[in-house]
């Protein structure tokens, strides 16, 4: 490996495990923000209301090392139960869902329609001018679907952001 390959940027899925509690996304997002750290996707949701546990997924950029640190500085936090890195710790399975919005008439319309099921997308609301698509996949993929319909009529998009697991019987 030469220098140049250790200075590039790598792209990184970090899950985080946190106690659900108040101020807790913000000094997550505080670490990275204080830092100059960029945050490419974000999502946060309640995994465990017996234990009252969240799960933070974050893609993340940059070198191995500025990598390590940021997964440090997370588990110095204090309502952090665990960081792992699913990029570098073993299989894991990464989706992201967007809400896809395109106006079109005729033509168009058929052609979204034929793109949409390629993409295995599916139409979760219709009018007489527009159509509102669900598309699941890789960050990648979801990319793709879009793209094609800016040609077509694209109005609006709403993204999850990554969701990210493990693969294995293991849990966080």
């Amino acid at each position: 490996m030469t220098n140049n390959d250790k200075d590039d940027l790598l792209r990184h899925t970090v899950s985080v495990l946190v106690d659900n509690e108040s101020g807790v996304l913000a000094r997550v997002v505080g670490l990275f923000s204080g830092r100059g750290y960029n945050i490419d996707s974000l999502t946060v949701a309640e995994v465990d209301h017996v234990d009252n546990l969240s799960k933070i997924t974050i893609v993340t950029s940059g070198t191995r090392q500025v990598i390590e640190q940021i997964k440090a500085q997370l588990d110095r936090l204090v309502p952090v139960r665990k960081v792992v890195d699913l990029t570098i710790d073993g299989p894991s399975v990464e989706r992201e869902m967007a809400l896809v919005k395109v106006a079109g008439e005729g033509e168009h319309r058929v052609e979204a329609l034929r793109i949409a099921d390629i993409f295995r997308a599916r139409v979760i609301d219709s009018s007489n001018s527009s159509f509102v698509f669900e598309v699941f996949g890789k960050a990648g993929k979801v990319d793709a679907f879009i793209k094609l319909m800016e040609p077509l009529g694209l109005v609006d998009v709403s993204r999850t952001g990554v969701v990210a697991i493990s693969r294995g019987a293991q849990g966080l």
